[in-house]
């Protein structure tokens, strides 16, 4: 096999549509659960100090609470916030099938119980140990629930263009120019009307035009460029 030179995924679903996963490391991992162990303690602490205050029954409803925060705090998020509790959300990573799909409860349920094996011998030796020999930096629950630990997808924003005649450059245009255009025109509407022809001048030979006439033309330009036509 040729080597890997990073350790992206691509994956093929059945219906066809190519995914690409990034596995997250050990470390971006370690520190999504000290930011949930945070947000679990805090929330413990609240819990005993409020149900301390009716004695033996509120001894046992902590015991209860404690057992349902510390087993499915993970999966509650994992199954209700795509894949993601609030530290890993935090560190834009998220949980997912082996093949991409989004985690479901069963294997949810099954990698956070295993989180018992992963914490032995000692502060999650097994788990850890096995995160850093792993290609995909799977832990025993992982492998086990048929899961992965991915940086989530970063949603694209699509540029908001002034409304103009759409026109298309009158040559080519190298990447960068055309990248430049669409920024132009995507700020345009937070420039003062001076500043814009003022920086619209400048493409005059592109433009053959000046001014506010200048201005519009590079907006339309723009718009073609980002695919309206």
């Amino acid at each position: 096999m040729p080597p890997m030179l990073d350790t992206r995924l691509a994956l093929a679903t059945p219906e066809g549509v190519d995914l690409t996963l990034v596995p997250a490391g050990a470390m971006v991992r370690a520190s999504a659960f000290a930011i949930d162990l945070l947000i679990r303690g805090g929330l413990l602490f609240l819990l005993a100090t409020v149900l301390g205050l009716l004695g033996r029954l509120g001894n046992g409803l902590f015991l209860l609470l404690l057992f349902l925060v510390e087993w499915f705090y993970p999966v509650l998020f994992e199954l209700l916030n795509r894949g993601a509790t609030p530290g890993k959300k935090a560190m834009g990573i998220c949980v997912v099938e082996s093949d991409g799909r989004p985690v479901g409860f069963a294997a949810s349920v099954i990698r956070n119980l295993l989180r018992t094996a992963d914490f032995l011998p000692f502060l999650f030796g097994f788990g850890i140990l096995f995160m850093l020999f792993h290609p995909r930096f799977q832990r025993l629950g992982d492998l086990a629930a048929g899961t992965l630990v991915v940086w989530a997808p970063v949603a694209i924003k699509v540029p908001v263009l002034p409304a103009a005649p759409v026109a298309a450059p009158a040559g080519k245009l190298r990447l960068v120019e055309q990248q430049a255009l669409i920024a132009f025109a995507e700020r345009s509407p937070r420039l003062s009307p001076s500043r814009q022809q003022e920086l619209g001048n400048i493409l005059e030979v592109l433009t053959q035009a000046s001014g506010e006439r200048g201005v519009q033309k590079l907006q339309g330009m723009a718009r073609w460029l980002a695919g309206d036509r």
